[in-house]
């Protein structure tokens, strides 16, 4: 895989899905969200939850056409990045919000509707490699884009032992013709744990390899990794809701696209690890 290449493909995974979320919104896809990100800004007092829609994702469906046309150089990298961080951190800074935890089940870390959120942590990183590849070092980049992957993993993975949680993915695995059979194995809860630990367990290792600097295990425990970003792609088809005809993705569909962004960072991590030549 050269640089070219990597590049393309990042883009392609930004692009798609900031282009199938703007949409999402701005057809009036998951109110809820809306309501719950803006109320933190005090700016759902002021419009409606269909004129907040149409913003967001008209945001985002910039965002998109942006990506791509800075990757052609047809438009300065500065646009694209822009949006990418305003975007992102009118997301992130809602964690704040007390709606995003379940203080119930004992506050931090037990992320409510915030685990959606978190997976913004992805973006940034991914359009400074594009776009600002050589104002930082190999490493820096390499680290920016574990941080929020081996987060997504742990937090939510680690999640996977309550029984809220458990619960809550029912839906999703007994629908999976990958995952579906963990249920004849184990009860709902001991399935619910084999996803976590393995989930935890590759995040941890794949650490690991970067800082050891050991091709084997990045190689591995990458891969693993790789394996359940994809596999929550498939919820698009397999899951009851993902797609809907008025929205394009309805909410589990809005959850699950953002792991595309997870899949751009294993990328940027395999290229400079695995693949980037030697001088």
């Amino acid at each position: 895989m050269n640089l070219k290449l990597t590049n393309n493909v990042i883009t392609f995974l930004l692009a798609s899905s900031f282009l199938l979320l703007g949409l999402s919104f701005a057809l009036g896809s998951n109110p809820n969200t809306l309501t719950a990100t803006f109320s933190f800004y005090g700016v759902d007092s002021l419009m409606s939850v269909s004129a907040l829609g149409l913003i967001s994702g008209s945001f985002m469906i910039a965002l998109a056409f942006a990506t791509v046309l800075a990757r052609f150089k047809l438009m300065k990298p500065t646009v694209a990045l822009l949006l990418a961080a305003i975007i992102s951190l009118v997301a992130l800074l809602t964690l704040f919000a007390s709606n995003r935890w379940m203080a119930q089940l004992g506050g931090f870390p037990i992320i409510g509707s915030g685990q959606g959120i978190i997976k913004y942590f992805a973006v940034v990183p991914l359009y400074l490699f594009l776009f600002y590849k050589d104002k930082l070092t190999d490493k820096q980049h390499v680290l920016l884009n574990f941080i929020p992957v081996a987060m997504v993993l742990l937090w939510i993975g680690g999640m996977k032992f309550y029984e809220f949680e458990a619960k809550g993915i029912v839906s999703l695995v007994e629908t999976s013709p990958f995952m579906s059979w963990l249920y004849t194995v184990f009860s709902v809860q001991g399935a619910s744990n084999v996803i976590g630990g393995f989930d935890v367990l590759f995040a941890v290792l794949l650490g690991l390899g970067l800082f050891l600097n050991n091709k084997k295990l990045i190689i591995v425990s990458g891969l693993a990794c790789l394996s359940v970003f994809m596999m929550t792609q498939t919820f698009l088809i397999t899951a009851t809701g993902a797609f809907s005809s008025s929205t394009l993705l309805d909410r589990l569909g809005q959850f699950v696209i953002k792991d595309l962004w997870y899949i751009a960072n294993l990328v940027v991590i395999a290229f400079l690890m695995i693949f980037k030549p030697t001088k």
